[in-house]
């Protein structure tokens, strides 16, 4: 029984010490994390363990009222983004690129995108691989069932996820968060 109890605590104390390591370890780079990074990880592994698939669990997705068109889901996107003083810098109509290919006829998906160029410069000063982000798009897209949908890149893991962003930077990338998740509500809903 005497060994019993040894062998246990000696895992015990093997635990207790990688712990600690590890912590030691962690500590000075999580420090430096958003405060907001638990909960955004927390959020994703949530929707990852849920959906089992990692393109689902990084997307914002709203579904569409019915009886809007894609053009009345489009339209309303450009409205919005204007009320917003927000750049609608182009159209990408995939369908029709896939229709040409195949020669056969495609359910809507079109990719719109949208900038605050002030805001896109920031974060290119910051990061140069912040631009992968660039422009904002929201992609209007008509599902297996003929349902339209809006999705868009969860911005909360670039702005939360890791080293804090600088203040400033850090503001502005939360406003074009909030316009994005704005105009896809608005949209979905059909407001102009």
């Amino acid at each position: 029984m005497a060994m019993i109890r040894n062998l246990l605590a000696l895992i015990g104390l093997i635990v207790l010490v990688g712990a600690g390591f590890a912590i030691g370890k962690l500590w000075p780079v999580l420090s430096e994390f958003d405060p907001d990074f638990p909960q955004v990880y927390t959020q994703f592994a949530q929707k990852l363990l849920t959906e089992k698939d990692p393109g689902v669990a990084m997307m914002w997705s709203l579904p569409v009222e019915e009886g809007l068109s894609p053009d009345d889901v489009k339209e309303s996107l450009k409205s919005l983004a204007s009320s917003k003083s927000f750049l609608f810098v182009g159209e990408a109509p995939f369908h029709k690129q896939v229709e040409a290919i195949t020669g056969e006829p495609y359910r809507h998906v079109t990719f719109m995108s949208f900038c605050d160029a002030s805001v896109g410069k920031m974060m290119a000063d910051y990061r140069d691989s912040y631009t992968g982000f660039m422009p904002c798009r929201i992609a209007v897209v008509e599902d297996q069932e003929g349902n339209l949908w809006l999705h868009s890149m969860n911005l909360d893991l670039m702005i939360h996820g890791g080293k804090e962003l600088p203040p400033e930077l850090k503001k502005e990338a939360l406003r074009v968060r909030d316009i994005i998740i704005s105009m896809m509500e608005g949209a979905a809903a059909g407001e102009f």
